[in-house]
């Protein structure tokens, strides 16, 4: 079910955070399913518990995921907003950086249309 890249310049828990992500986009977690326990999680990634940790922490933080006492961690029901309004942030942000390099506003439109179209861009 994860799988990371050990390799990647990408901190492990940051590509568990992806993965979780991804999962629940493509369907294959759905609200209230429960994640794997960290200590389970860890070992079967082969991992620090600490790592797994960190990752659920800052799912958490987002509203992600929740947590039930004695029961484990489980995706929020409210995973949908929270992910639509993460993205819109990250959106933002590099509308901000490119207005702030120059790029006009045009192109910047034109690129978003075009990569939700599936095209290939650069």
């Amino acid at each position: 079910m994860f799988k990371l890249d050990m390799q990647s310049r990408v901190p492990i828990y940051e590509q568990l955070k992806n993965k979780i992500y991804e999962l629940a986009v493509l369907g294959q977690l759905r609200a209230n399913d429960q994640l794997p326990s960290v200590r389970n999680l860890a070992r079967d990634l082969g991992v620090n518990p600490n790592t797994v940790q960190k990752a659920y922490q800052e799912l958490e933080r987002e509203n992600i995921i929740y947590s039930v006492t004695g029961k484990g961690s489980f995706l929020s029901a409210k995973l949908d907003t929270q992910l639509e309004r993460q993205y819109l942030r990250k959106i933002s942000a590099a509308a901000i950086q490119a207005r702030q390099c120059g790029v006009k506003l045009d192109l910047a439109l034109d690129t978003i249309r075009r990569t939700y179209e599936g095209e290939e861009i650069l």
